[in-house]
């Protein structure tokens, strides 16, 4: 299986995990957080969503810049972040698949201006380590959300304790 197959298989799976648990809230919960020092589910989730939609908007540059390039959209619901999802995992799809396999070798860099470098890393390595990695991180913190908030947590890499009860 070449890199462009195995990249596609973990957009779709990772795009449908969080889709599972976007379902699951409501705009009830927005504005919930664990901690002071935590995100809302709001911020938590966008930022889950932000991450997926890299892919199509940030890995392809050779330098993502926040200080230029971080122009995030304010969201008010949980429709707009499945939204935002459902229309981003088409762009992303296409992204992948008309990358070259040479591209995926191509150094990227993350700054925050030039004299602050984040990460330098093929490209291939920003997407499983800035994206996929990332979110996934970011994913597994809102589920401990929903145990909180007292939401069935759906099952991602095999039954949750909620599915299982059989």
């Amino acid at each position: 299986m070449g890199l462009k197959r195995s990249l596609l298989i973990e957009l779709e799976r990772e795009t449908q995990s969080t889709r599972r648990i976007l379902e699951r809230l409501t705009d009830e919960h927005l504005d919930w957080r664990p901690h002071e020092k935590s995100m809302s589910v709001k911020d938590l989730a966008y930022h889950i969503v932000g991450l997926h939609n890299w892919v199509a908007t940030v890995i392809p540059m050779t330098v993502f810049d926040f200080k230029t390039d971080f122009n995030p959209k304010p969201v008010s619901s949980i429709a707009e972040l499945r939204q935002m999802l459902d229309e981003g995992y088409a762009l992303n799809k296409a992204a992948i698949e008309n990358a070259t396999d040479e591209s995926w070798g191509e150094d990227w860099t993350m700054q925050a201006g030039p004299e602050y470098v984040i990460a330098k890393m093929p490209r291939a390595g920003a997407m499983r380590y800035v994206v996929n990695n990332h979110l996934i991180h970011h994913r597994g913190q809102l589920t401990v959300y929903l145990r909180m908030l007292d939401i069935p947590v759906p099952g991602l890499y095999g039954p949750s304790a909620d599915e299982n009860q059989g």
